[in-house]
């Protein structure tokens, strides 16, 4: 399921003496399956721009269209299209509600009108595509769980509706650093399993680098440039002037490179930070 926006432009406050014009102008396609992260400072547009893509708001001019439908046109089914699309806002375990984590992540599917057995189906199946224990934890309070485990019945209450995009809007933030791990890699896991879009908002360059095919970089309320991780960190002085910085790795390759060490390429992730710092140790004989 494809997205494309067209010319998104939306505007708070309109004609009242606080109105600001928050996305202007923005125009992006998101292809099927595809992985991508949305970049930029805080109040550059990022959260506007992702709750458009499930009708959560609206657009003063401009398209979203999902599946080649025009969601905001008339007569348009958006129940159907927010459980196509979802969404999880940051701190998404602040919308944990119910006594046990089962009729927690079971609310969707049952408000779909599936059956008893679907839904039992569906929330085995989320809670162990997000590493949550069934036997351990579906009948504890969600109130109870870890940080991490908070966020991850989060998730998986929005996959147990069985969308076909995830848009996840800064998923690790404020967990610790075991915790952040466990998301992400649990986020890939969906991916790979589930072969569906993903959506990411986020800060953290590292992840944004490690996990993404393609990047878009806002500012200001619009896209300022975008491209594959390589392309868009390759640009170092656009990404400064949007107020962003480097992945740790492309940061710690700059810094040897200055302390005189010759580093060769940029890294972005872990694992190429460390065969280029093994080649440039091989080349020293050390």
């Amino acid at each position: 399921m494809s997205i494309v926006v067209k010319n998104l432009r939306h505007v708070y406050g309109e004609g009242t003496p606080y109105e600001s014009v928050a996305l202007d102008d923005v125009s992006l396609e998101i292809a099927d399956g595809e992985f991508v992260s949305i970049i930029g400072h805080t109040g550059s547009g990022k959260s506007t721009l992702v709750q458009h893509l499930n009708g959560i708001l609206k657009p003063k001019s401009g398209e979203v269209l999902v599946g080649g439908v025009n969601i905001a046109a008339k007569g348009v089914n958006l129940p159907e299209v927010r459980r196509k699309i979802g969404l999880l806002f940051q701190y998404p375990e602040y919308q944990l509600f119910e006594e046990t984590l089962y009729k927690d992540i079971a609310f969707g599917p049952t408000n779909l009108g599936l059956s008893a057995d679907a839904v039992d189906s569906r929330v085995r199946e989320a809670m162990a595509l997000t590493g949550l224990d069934f036997d351990a934890l579906s009948e504890r309070s969600p109130f109870e769980l870890s940080g991490g485990q908070k966020r991850k019945a989060a998730i998986a209450g929005v996959l147990a509706m069985g969308p076909e995009a995830l848009v996840l809007d800064e998923p690790t933030a404020g967990l610790d650093p075991r915790s952040h791990r466990d998301i992400l890699a649990m986020i890939r896991r969906i991916r790979e399993e589930r072969g569906i879009t993903i959506i990411l908002i986020s800060h953290n360059m590292g992840d944004v680098a490690e996990v993404s095919d393609r990047v878009y970089v806002m500012d200001g309320g619009r896209i300022a440039f975008f491209g594959t991780p390589a392309q868009v960190f390759a640009n170092k002085a656009r990404l400064k002037q949007s107020g962003l910085g480097l992945p740790p790795t492309l940061e710690l390759a700059e810094l040897l490179r200055a302390g005189g060490a010759d580093i060769e390429g940029d890294p972005l992730t872990l694992d190429e930070a460390v065969e280029l710092i093994d080649a440039y140790l091989e080349r020293r004989g050390a």
